[in-house]
């Protein structure tokens, strides 16, 4: 069983920085394209960034530079690095794991952007 755990989502005032974390295993790490997803609420989940095992990485039309994903120089982690965060950026974020005959989701973490 893959498993995917998520840090480092809080509260955070618009403008502000967060940078969450996804731990996996080295073999997923180096095999699966590792992404982060966002669901508000009473919206559908959609995509943040994601980068595949050669590197590539892909955001989100909303993302416009504002957020960076990297895979960690510590094997098993891949990172999102968010600034200046909005209000509508609020939404619990979840990292994902996925290969053509498997995909695999975390835990989910809450980040809220509030004055």
């Amino acid at each position: 069983q893959v498993q995917l755990v998520e840090s480092g989502g809080g509260l955070v005032q618009p403008g502000g920085s967060l940078r969450l974390s996804c731990a996996v295993s080295e073999y997923v790490f180096r095999i699966y394209t590792l992404g982060w997803y966002r669901q508000a609420p009473g919206k559908e989940r959609e995509l943040v960034a994601s980068v595949d095992s050669h590197g590539n990485n892909n955001y989100g039309d909303f993302v416009k530079g504002r957020f960076n994903i990297t895979k960690g120089t510590s094997k098993g982690k891949v990172d999102l690095q968010k600034n200046s965060l909005e209000i509508v950026d609020t939404a619990v974020y979840y990292c994902n794991a996925y290969v053509p005959w498997a995909g695999y989701w975390g835990q989910g973490t809450q980040v809220t952007v509030s004055s």
